[in-house]
This record gives structure tokens, C-alpha cells and sequence, in this order.
């Protein structure tokens, strides 16, 4: 399948931005100090903000998906593949929790995950069939772990996937770029920054037309 105006209507289509969040952006967060190199990130965050600034311009609802992890939600199986060192990661209430160099705002939503999947044991399937959304637009951190988890459940819940590879990034390049081999085969489109603004405008220029 190809990017086309018609598979990212903006009345049809969610921009979801995954776990962009200090502990895991940040060069003071969690993950560098567990030895990850978020150079990937730095790289990408200027695509990411052109894409919600399009985003909303468009009207594409923007949906943040924010981890958290608690006390609560640290069950034995999650402990135990996330290692112990995890748990100091995203702490309920803490600032490696917060967004890194992004801002809902107040009108936008916010969906509280626990597991790399944002569909798992969340309100955001809720939200996006309440909001009549047909098209998820992928962005953030990290791509092979969070945003594929993601985007494959949504992919499997029958939401047309739309990976923006200039808008994520992973602790490697090798690991980003196996996730956009995955996507190409077997869940969606792998498009650019670029390019989905692009069909946003081609989109835009069509409905005034019909207008006229």
C-alpha cells in the first residue's frame, strides 16, 4: 500500500506520539544512564514538531501516550523481562516521567500506558472509535519497541497504520530499521514527515476546490 491524501484524511486519522518522555529522551533521563544513545532522538525532534504543527492545523486530533509505572503495575512477569533496572524508569509522578519537548494541549488527549502496547489495558481503542478514526499516524520512541507494539495492535484491531520513519527514533539505527522492514511487510505504510504533509496539503487543496 502506498501514502496516499485519501488514507490520512484528517476527519479520519490520529496522530499518535508514543512515549516521548524525559527518562527516555532526555540526555539526563533513565535510558542514557543506562548506556542508550538517544542521538536518534535529537535528530528526529524537529520532524516531529513540523508533523504537529501540520497535525494541527489540519485538525488531526494528536493523542500523547504517556508511560507511567507504579508500584501497582509492576507485576512479576513485567519485573522480570524489564529487568530490575527499569523500575527506577518513568515512576509515577516523577520528572523522568514527563513529556520531553512536547506539550498537549489542554483540548488534546493524554492515554496512560503500563506496557509497551498503548492498546494494552488502556481507554485507546475507546477513544479512537469514538472519534471515528479509520488511520493512525505512528510517531515517537522507541521504534522498535513502544511504537511497534503499537502500531502492530493497532494494525490488528483494523486501524489502517501509517509508520512517519523521520519521526521516531530507537537507541539504534539498526533497531529502527528492522522495525521499518516490519512495517513495509506485513503492517502498513512507511512514509516521511515530508511526505504525509504533503498528502495533508494535496487533501486541502482538493476540499477547496469541491467547495468552490
Amino acid at each position: 500500500m502506498e501514502l496516499t491524501a485519501d488514507l490520512i484524511m484528517p476527519d479520519r486519522t490520529a496522530l499518535v506520539i508514543v512515549d516521548v518522555q524525559n527518562d527516555y529522551c532526555h540526555p539526563d533521563g533513565a535510558l542514557v544512564a543506562g548506556g542508550n544513545d538517544v542521538a536518534g532522538v535529537k535528530a528526529m525532534m524537529p520532524r516531529l514538531h513540523s508533523l504537529i504543527d501540520a497535525a494541527r492545523a489540519h485538525g488531526v486530533p494528536v493523542i500523547f501516550i504517556q508511560t507511567f509505572h507504579e508500584k501497582a503495575t509492576d507485576s512479576p512477569v513485567w519485573v522480570s523481562r524489564s529487568g530490575r533496572g527499569s523500575l527506577g524508569v518513568c515512576r509515577k509522578g516523577s520528572w523522568g516521567a514527563g513529556f520531553y519537548e512536547v506539550a498537549p494541549l489542554p483540548e488534546e488527549i493524554v492515554v496512560n500506558k503500563h506496557r509497551y502496547s498503548a492498546f494494552i489495558n488502556t481507554r485507546l481503542d475507546s477513544v479512537l472509535r469514538s472519534l471515528r478514526i479509520e488511520t493512525l499516524i505512528m510517531t515517537g520512541v522507541s521504534t522498535n519497541v513502544c511504537v511497534e507494539s503499537t502500531a502492530r495492535d493497532g494494525f490488528m484491531l483494523d486501524y489502517h497504520i501509517v509508520l512517519a520513519e523521520d519521526a521516531c527514533a530507537s537507541y539504534s539505527r539498526a533497531a529502527h530499521e528492522m522495525t521499518l522492514e516490519n512495517m513495509k511487510g506485513y503492517f502498513g505504510v512507511v512514509a516521511s514527515v515530508a511526505e504525509v504533509e504533503e498528502n495533508w496539503n494535496i487533501w486541502h487543496q482538493s476540499a477547496l476546490q469541491n467547495a468552490l
